[in-house]
């Protein structure tokens, strides 16, 4: 008796795990209650144990929209403004220096010609973080001078101790002039903490993760838990050394030599970390990005129709707020589409997958997750192998360009 040939999303994702893009992978197209699940391959390289529908991966920069809203969960409760200055929470960053231009020495800076607010941090225009040339000196000392950028999440000291390294760095560029990525979702998970006075972990555990059922979303992995949980590799050559991480600084390993280990099961996530980063650092499954973004899709109501956020804050983090030279710039990143709070935003339909209104992210270790308001649709996918760089590679653009035809 031959067996059934494979169709649909788990042929899709078979596929890509066969031409060694990963060693396993989930996917998830939802449409209100409909939803097609895959899951294939391995949680280590050549492995027994299956990845299952709750396997649990790094989710990296997904975790940019989560931080996102959980700074939004704060406006709603009018504890912070997105006027405010965050140095009113965070007064290391009081007095920023700016570099007089971009290509000029570290050294060579003038003041902030205004305060840095809540809403630069949300859009990413406070003036720390990448832009597409990172061998620009300013840009050379944030990636030196400042621990960031999973998935090594042992090497980054407290926030206390991290803040006061920031705050040493010049800004690149002014408050609100340009969009640069990754490093204001760190300092977002920071200012969180500081208002409420609770640890960011346990915040977003308690406001956001237990009242929209995301058990298995957090900035570590219990023991319990670990049989579920997949390791990561990286493309390239075992053991070349290079980082190859996906995000900004990260290297671009070379191409066609095979996975390498970047990370156990028992690795890094198996503890907690002393910083609990807002740019990257939860781990979660496909069907807890699933209920984070049907709250959003459901602008802010949880499943039990518990209100989350409110409509208003949804639609702010869902809107692009870039200008067009401000998408161009941040090109490299953006591909063309523009930036909410926390996550990118469509603006031109450039493929077929990219939908105006279409907000999500992508994350370094191989994660997406987006959601349509248009249509409803939510897709998630989830592998266990690292981006060599800011573009999305060609196993994560075929699941888009599926779940657009669903």
């Amino acid at each position: 008796m031959t067996e059934e040939p494979e169709t649909g999303l788990r042929a899709l994702l078979a596929d890509g795990v066969r031409r060694g893009q990963a060693t396993g992978a989930v996917g998830l197209v939802a449409r209100g209650d409909t939803a097609e699940f895959a899951a294939t391959g391995s949680r280590t390289l050549g492995g027994p144990d299956d990845i299952g529908p709750d396997s649990i991966f790094r989710i990296a920069s997904l975790t940019k929209p989560v931080t996102a809203a959980a700074v939004m969960l704060l406006v709603d409760e009018g504890r912070i403004a997105l006027r405010d200055p965050v140095a009113r929470w965070l007064p290391e960053l009081a007095a920023p220096m700016v570099v007089r231009t971009p290509d000029a020495p570290a050294g060579d800076v003038l003041p902030a010609v205004r305060p840095i607010t809540v809403c630069d941090l949300l859009t990413a225009r406070a003036g720390w973080g990448y832009p597409a040339d990172f061998s620009l000196p300013a840009v050379r000392a944030l990636a030196d001078g400042l621990p960031q950028n999973p998935p090594e999440p042992a090497g980054i000291p407290a926030p206390d101790t991290w803040l006061a390294a920031l705050a040493r760095i010049p800004l690149l560029h002014q408050p609100g002039e340009q969009f640069l990525y990754n490093t204001t979702s760190d300092i977002q998970g920071v200012l969180v903490a500081r208002v409420t006075g609770q640890p960011f972990a346990e915040f977003l555990a308690e406001r956001l993760f237990e009242p929209l059922g995301m058990a298995d979303t957090a900035f570590s992995v219990p023991a319990a838990k670990l049989d579920r949980f997949t390791a990561l590799y990286r493309p390239g050559e075992p053991d070349d050394g290079e980082p190859g991480d996906g995000e900004p600084g990260g290297g671009e390993p070379e191409q066609g030599g095979g996975l390498s280990l970047s990370d156990a099961p028992d690795g890094m996530w198996s503890r907690e970390p002393a910083f609990a980063s807002g740019s990257g650092g939860l781990v979660g499954t496909a069907g807890d990005l699933r209920a984070f973004l049907t709250m959003l899709l459901a602008r802010g109501d949880g499943p039990d129709g518990r209100r989350i956020l409110t409509p208003e804050s949804v639609g702010l983090m869902t809107t692009d707020h870039l200008t067009a030279d401000q998408r161009k710039a941040g090109a490299v990143f953006l591909d063309g589409q523009g930036w909410g709070f926390g996550g990118s935003v469509d603006v031109e339909p450039s493929a077929p997958w990219n939908v105006p209104g279409r907000y999500g992210w992508i994350g370094g270790t191989g994660t997406s997750a987006h959601f349509v308001p248009s249509t409803g649709t939510v897709a998630v996918l989830l592998t266990n192998t690292a981006l060599t760089g800011p573009s999305a590679p060609p196993l994560m653009r075929g699941f888009w360009e599926y779940a657009a035809r669903r």
